[in-house]
């Protein structure tokens, strides 16, 4: 998959077939699409093409108040896409100015000119352009004069899915693990670097690492005490709890760490990139009267994960 930022330096793609939308999450919606997109460029020699944006609109247009937390970091995002085989990806800076391009400008500058498009394919009720007047009825308007053909993703085909990426965000801040897994075809994912902690997991016998994702617009799920699966650096796959919160038991601070005890495991990955795939909430973040107690309840937590894991999830 190439990835190209803006139009500098981008490569003549034959034939493009092309989809706009920021695709956060890559949900199983978007994986309709892409199939669609490469199964009509396969038929006339072309390439898939996603015209995305970067910032998120929303953080752009409303800075100060957008409140918005992604389901993926672009690095999360650019690899999903290409595991689902789209083949080329234009992140378009998303600026204000950008923003107020009329939908014929936008198709007409950007879509025709400069990337010469065979093809665009869109869902039923998709807009954009200033005042979202660009629309399925206006792209019919104007595709005989601009050369290219609309393919529209019908009203069933996407309500049959009945998904949206806000919907999958207030699925991960409730913590329901198996319906977000539904909607992304797979389970959510942190990917971060592990960072040295206070080490208070190894002195009770539940070491842990530290994860830092490096990102301060990524969702992270509620907290609580989760099953998990890490993927370590080199390649193998670890079955472990997670927790993530802000420790009550033994902290007075209020940020949020997100810390993981991998079963069976005693390798240094200090400074090391994992990646925390969500299989299972078990249970809320508690405050307890003693490490001792604290202690007692990780160590029926492990049980409980472990059981998990051997009844074959």
């Amino acid at each position: 998959m190439k990835i190209f930022q803006g139009f500098e330096n981008i490569e003549a793609i034959p034939n493009p077939v092309l989809t706009i939308g920021t695709f956060d999450g890559v949900h199983i919606g978007h994986q309709k699409i892409i199939n669609q997109l490469n199964k009509a460029a396969k038929e006339i020699g072309g390439e898939s093409v996603l015209f995305t944006f970067y910032p998120h609109p929303r953080m752009v247009l409303y800075p100060e108040n957008h409140g918005l937390k992604l389901i993926q970091t672009q690095m999360e995002k650019m690899d999903k896409l290409r595991r689902f085989g789209l083949k080329n990806v234009i992140v378009h800076p998303f600026t204000k100015n950008f923003s107020r391009l009329s939908a014929l400008e936008f198709v007409r500058d950007y879509l025709v000119n400069q990337l010469h498009v065979k093809k665009l394919v869109i869902g039923y009720d998709h807009q954009f352009g200033k005042n979202r007047e660009g629309s399925i009825s206006f792209l019919r308007e104007v595709q005989d004069t601009y050369g290219f053909e609309v393919i529209e993703i019908p009203a069933q085909e996407i309500d049959d899915v009945n998904i949206s990426s806000t919907k999958i965000r207030n699925a991960i801040l409730k913590g329901e693990t198996n319906r977000v897994a539904k909607f992304l075809g797979e389970p959510y994912e942190l990917y971060g670097r592990v960072v040295k902690g206070q080490a208070l997991g190894r002195i009770i016998g539940f070491p842990t690492a530290n994860i830092d994702i490096e990102s301060d617009i990524k969702l992270l799920p509620k907290a609580g005490v989760y099953a998990v699966n890490v993927l370590l650096p080199d390649g193998s796959i670890r079955e472990g709890m997670m927790n993530i919160g802000t420790k009550p038991t033994i902290a007075t601070a209020i940020s949020i760490s997100i810390e993981v005890h991998l079963f069976d495991f005693d390798q240094d990955i200090y400074g090391k990139y994992i990646t925390v795939q969500f299989l299972s909430r078990f249970r809320d973040e508690e405050k307890f009267n003693s490490v001792f107690d604290l202690r007692e309840q990780l160590s029926k937590d492990e049980v409980s994960i472990r059981t998990y894991f051997s009844d074959g999830l």
